[in-house]
């Protein structure tokens, strides 16, 4: 069962609420610096907290100095993403010695899982902030600016922050994030998310909607929709997630699956591409695939985490799904989209792998040759149900060398891909200028890879016919050509 989590707000000061104008008078000064860590979700979820914040008053801030308000949206998947997170506290620390009117703030999914001791044992921050509480941020901070530390990380079961507009931040004008989805229901055992974001729900089709046209109206020309598993999104009116057959006739008739959803946004503009993120292998089904064959702005790219190639881990894992299904939903999705792209995440030195399990990992990357990968040795989680029943009994060394071996293999992979691509035209949205050379641009291709070309006269934001000429590990070479 989910803990839904604590709110300490000190009862003596409950009569010097102040009011939103007088909020807003007294944060219109203030400056707010925002890092983000960890997943797509995280740096969504940021822009949503830079919403919020300046709706109260505050603007955002690229300069660390200039910072009245500093706050970390954090990512508890791997210890390592937790430890760098708690050095960067501690740098901030430093700088408060100098300013100790600055507010730290830790949000998100590390702020769910260790709640007040970052504030209490740690003292590395003044508030905590879970991601389902980010509309109490205003309140919370003022509590801070009265001398309480403030801590709120309760779960909920509804919000989706659907009516809030972003404020896009750092980006390049031309790609964004939509998340459609929160929280997650899969519980597969080395997972913290369904315990740092809840149970899942689904956000109201019409926001996501309107917000991808406002988007495309700002001049974005491609949206990615977000969420832990987007393939089981499901509309129906709101709250928690159900099952479709448990849905009542009338919640069945006004329903909206993720395959309607994107169909949706893809009718926006044929000029705006629809990618998406993290699908589910157990969930993705044909109508999701039918419908990426159906429209060209729907890139023909699909994220399907793996993990492992051996059916036992897989069911150690609570993955729902064998090795000879996933290689089934891989040939169905190529039988439909022949030159869609695949990528995958895989964990290493699961509880208990052996080597031969570890083969077949290998063999299940060969078998795909996945275009993207994100590879990880297996970082045990507290409270997780892998914490909690197996032993995390793989040496380091082993689990480092699998990994390199894994990293290798997937570099050849990733150049057999590429090296596919030469030869070809395909179409690419600009997105910027190269970081190697001020002379050249980089976009990317319906497939998701990355290519470079001379700058010339094309501008930001636009579509253009490449001819790739040769490649990298990880970039394609071309030229610009008329179709």
């Amino acid at each position: 069962m989910l803990r839904e989590g604590i709110k300490e707000i000190d009862e003596s000061r409950q009569g010097e609420a102040i009011t939103i104008d007088q909020a807003v008078g007294k944060n219109k000064n203030r400056k707010v610096y925002i890092e983000s860590y960890g997943c797509q979700m995280n740096f969504a979820d940021s822009e949503v907290v830079a919403s919020i914040l300046t709706k109260d008053g505050y603007s955002t801030t690229k300069e660390l100095s200039e910072a009245d308000l500093i706050l970390l949206n954090t990512c508890s998947i791997r210890d390592k993403a937790e430890q760098t997170i708690r050095k960067r506290l501690s740098n901030f620390n430093t700088i408060k010695k100098n300013k100790p009117e600055m507010v730290i703030g830790v949000l998100g999914c590390m702020a769910e899982r260790l709640k007040s001791k970052l504030i209490d044992e740690e003292k590395l921050v003044d508030l905590v902030v879970g991601p389902d509480a980010y509309r109490d941020l205003p309140n919370l901070v003022n509590e801070v600016d009265h001398g309480h530390k403030a801590v709120n990380v309760i779960l909920s079961k509804e919000e989706t922050y659907a009516e809030i507009e972003p404020i896009r931040m750092g980006g390049n004008g031309v790609t964004a994030f939509v998340s459609i989805t929160r929280g997650c229901d899969n519980m597969c055992t080395f997972c913290v998310v369904p315990f740092t974001r809840g149970r899942e729900r689904s956000r109201d089709p019409k926001s996501i909607v309107n917000e991808a046209k406002q988007l495309f109206e700002k001049g974005y020309r491609e949206v990615t929709l977000l969420g832990q598993n987007v393939d089981s999104y499901l509309w129906y009116g709101g709250g928690l997630k159900k099952e479709f057959k448990n849905l009542s006739e009338k919640e069945q008739a006004e329903s909206v699956s993720f395959a309607q959803l994107m169909e949706m946004v893809a009718q926006i503009d044929p000029l705006l591409r629809v990618r998406f993120s993290t699908s589910h292998p157990k969930d993705l089904t044909d109508d999701v695939i039918n419908t990426i064959a159906k429209y060209d702005n729907i890139c023909n790219y699909i994220h399907l985490p793996v993990q492992s190639g051996s059916n036992r881990i897989l069911e150690l894992m609570n993955r729902g799904y064998t090795k000879e299904w996933y290689k089934k939903r891989i040939d169905k999705i190529w039988e439909i989209i022949p030159n869609c792209s695949i990528s995958s995440d895989i964990i290493t030195g699961f509880c208990s792998e052996t080597e031969e399990e570890h083969q077949e990992t290998l063999d299940m990357m060969r078998y795909v040759r996945y275009q993207l990968g994100y590879m990880f040795k297996y970082s045990e989680r507290p409270n997780t149900v892998a914490q909690r029943k197996f032993e995390d009994d793989i040496p380091e060394a082993i689990k480092q060398r699998r990994l390199e071996e894994i990293i290798a293999l997937h570099r050849e992979n990733a150049h057999f891909r590429n090296n596919e691509m030469v030869g070809k035209i395909f179409e690419v949205l600009i997105e910027g200028v190269s970081k190697k050379s001020d002379q050249e641009l980089y976009g990317r291709t319906p497939q998701n890879a990355v290519a470079v070309f001379p700058k010339e006269n094309h501008q930001v934001g636009t579509y253009i016919n490449v001819l790739i000429e040769s490649c990298t590990t990880g970039t394609l070479i071309g030229k610009v050509v008329n179709a």
